[in-house]
């Protein structure tokens, strides 16, 4: 085809009847958050706002709405005269994203240790023995689903809606990175032996244990995707 020929715009229509249309930012605001995390629009990609709106089927108004709500969360960064751009984010907001999560989570255990109650803490433990299971298959993709699922309900137990907010605020701008720390040689049994003592304290409601316990856990799981993120420079 002719480098000078325009590619036909897929369209992919919201359909307007099925939602309040209050909510249709929010709409677009979820499918390009999606978009972003799948990288099917990588880390500093220009935005066509033009070209997104003719393929959702709507005006200019609502996606704009949706990129603030995105730049909002860091995912897209507005320039003035310039555009929309997909956040690209360097090693120094990885570092400084994962300070604030260790101390965030790390909260989150200590409170937990404290409320859980019997019922909670056995929730806890089946989620453990899917990360355990997992482990023992191999299965990078349902130990990262088990794993997920265990600081959400650490931090639903934890019930404090400000410090899990910030929390996925925080996974959010992680999500930006082309690199995931399971994929660090050694990370996912190393992952497992740290889930193993933070379970370990919960269980014994060592407040302090379960809090050291969690910041070592996210410390750790930095170091192991940057050098994930150094193994894979180097194949390129």
């Amino acid at each position: 085809m002719n480098a000078s020929t325009p590619q036909p715009i897929r369209r992919d229509p919201i359909p307007h009847s099925q939602i309040e249309p209050l909510a249709l930012y929010q709409q677009v605001a979820e499918r390009l958050r999606q978009r972003i995390f799948s990288h099917e629009l990588p880390p500093g990609s220009w935005v066509d706002e033009q070209a997104l709106a003719e393929q959702y089927g709507i005006s200019r108004t609502p996606l704009r709405e949706a990129l603030k709500v995105l730049a909002a969360e860091g995912l897209v960064t507005l320039k003035p005269r310039r555009g929309c751009y997909v956040t690209e984010v360097s090693d120094r907001d990885l570092d400084e994203v994962f300070s604030v999560m260790a101390l965030l989570e790390g909260q989150c255990a200590a409170e937990c240790a404290q409320r859980a109650t019997a019922a909670d803490l056995a929730e806890l433990q089946r989620l453990h023995a899917l990360l355990e299971q997992s482990a023992t298959d191999g299965d990078i993709e349902a130990y990262f689903e088990a794993n997920q699922a265990f600081h959400r309900r650490v931090q639903d137990v934890a019930d404090n809606r400000w410090l899990q907010q910030m929390i996925q605020d925080l996974r959010k701008v992680i999500k930006l990175s082309r690199h995931h720390s399971l994929f660090s040689e050694g990370r996912l049994v190393q992952s497992l032996t740290e889930h193993r003592q933070i379970l370990a304290a919960l269980l014994a409601r060592d407040r302090d244990g379960a809090e050291a316990g969690m910041r070592a856990h996210i410390a750790s799981a930095r170091k192991a995707l940057a050098r994930a993120t150094a193994g894979r420079s180097h194949l390129v």
